[in-house]
């Protein structure tokens, strides 16, 4: 039960790695890719929305109908995947944009060029809810 993603549609995008190892947001906009590193000592429930806030308003970031959001649906922690997905289905519903998941597996770098990679190759699933925690 795939459904058909045009990939040709994700050009501007958020992406929300949060397992609870390497933890990273990112933001293509207009041909540029900006990305943080999040501190995993500090709890992503109290700084993930603030840091994505804060990368949007420092580049002048659009989020409009052509925008998409990317997270990782694990494996990884409970409770970091359980809030990246949160905060980006929140997202979602706030601007009416388009929301993908995709595996950890399938983004063995967090660079713009893998990132195409699992975009051109079709690895993302839409309006992910399945995610996959590590026991």
């Amino acid at each position: 039960n795939k459904v058909i993603i045009n990939t040709e549609m994700i050009k501007n995008f958020l992406i929300i790695s949060c397992t609870g190892k390497n933890d990273k947001i990112g933001i293509r906009f207009n041909n540029n890719f900006f990305t943080h590193n999040l501190q995993t000592k500090i709890q992503n429930n109290d700084i993930l929305v603030s840091t994505i806030l804060n990368l949007i308003n420092k580049h002048k970031v659009n989020i409009d109908k052509k925008f998409s959001i990317l997270v990782n649906s694990g494996p990884g922690s409970y409770s970091s995947t359980r809030i990246a997905l949160s905060v980006a289905k929140g997202i979602k519903i706030a601007k009416d944009i388009e929301f993908y998941g995709f595996k950890n597996s399938d983004l063995p770098q967090f660079t713009v060029e893998n990132i195409e990679i699992l975009i051109n190759k079709k690895l993302l699933e839409k309006n992910l809810i399945k995610p996959l925690y590590l026991s």
